[in-house]
């Protein structure tokens, strides 16, 4: 349920990838998928005190859940990227030329997001990898629970890399953790370059910029330099790249950005094992002693 718009996830279906393969789902959660749970709605003539708690309450449990898929990924070895953007980004088109190129290197799903239809989910497998959807209904994002139930039918790309191409939207996903490892904002030069002032909490909370479709520039009147420093002042650590998915100028940066992003995603699974091994090592010791 989204705190800003009141949407519930009443409706939200989970499609499953239509693979096969031959290996066994061994990968447990931290949080059972069987229970039941409420989803109290958010109306605008609610009391504000009680709409800042019920806020405050559909966060908190969300980032419970965010925070069981954060370890799963960890101990797998994945990076986790959510794709976010306004609709017509172009971010469909990107993720299929990126998997086409990736999926020969290291394990490669995607989780697609959209209010309704399996299409992207039908474009990426045509690509080559697993792909699951999840159809939101009226609900304007997927949450972390919601990608829970879509990763146990779908095959993690164990050591390798996930994709969530979130719902076309700006607003709501900013405020959603969805466990992933960074949120990357797709922006295309066919939109205004001032979309980071207009839509400032998603700029702030992603850590990679994407400026796509830049084969139009020369048909636009889009101020390139002016849209980065919009971007900046709202986040000074943002990383910005400038690509067209369609012509593949400026993806050799992008995939490179995202091969460093795996090898960050084994050093961190590396550590864990480590940490772990430590810790069992230390229980033994002191049931010895």
């Amino acid at each position: 349920m989204c705190s800003t718009c009141g949407c519930g996830e009443n409706e939200l279906t989970i499609h499953a990838h239509d693979h096969a393969h031959d290996h066994a789902h061994e990968h447990a959660h931290d949080h059972a998928h069987d229970h039941a749970h409420e989803h109290p709605h958010v109306h605008d003539h609610a009391p504000e005190g009680r709409r800042l708690t019920l806020e405050q309450d559909i966060l908190a449990k969300n980032a419970e859940f965010a925070a069981g898929n954060r370890r799963l990924f960890t101990e797998r070895g994945i990076l986790v990227l959510n794709l976010v953007s306004s609709p017509g980004s172009g971010k469909t088109t990107l993720l299929a030329q990126t998997v086409q190129t990736l999926r020969a290197e290291f394990p490669v799903a995607v989780i697609g997001g959209d209010q309704q239809t399996a299409n992207d989910a039908e474009r990426i497998r045509a690509a080559g990898v697993p792909a699951g959807q999840i159809n939101t209904g009226k609900g304007c994002h997927p949450d972390a629970h919601g990608i829970g139930h879509a990763l146990e039918r779908l095959p993690l790309p164990e050591q390798g890399l996930l994709f969530i191409e979130n719902v076309g939207n700006l607003v709501c996903p900013a405020d959603f953790d969805l466990g992933e490892t960074c949120k990357v904002v797709v922006l295309s030069v066919t939109e205004g370059e001032d979309k980071p002032l207009k839509y400032p909490n998603m700029f702030a909370a992603a850590g990679l910029m994407l400026l796509n479709k830049t084969n139009l520039l020369p048909h636009l009147d889009f101020d390139v330099a002016r849209c980065l420093d919009y971007a900046r002042r709202v986040n000074p650590d943002i990383r910005i790249l400038q690509l067209s998915a369609r012509t593949g100028e400026g993806m050799d940066a992008w995939l490179d950005w995202l091969r460093q992003g795996q090898q960050a995603a084994l050093a961190r699974q590396t550590s864990r094992l480590e940490t772990d091994l430590a810790a069992a090592r230390a229980r033994l010791t002191a049931s010895a002693a």
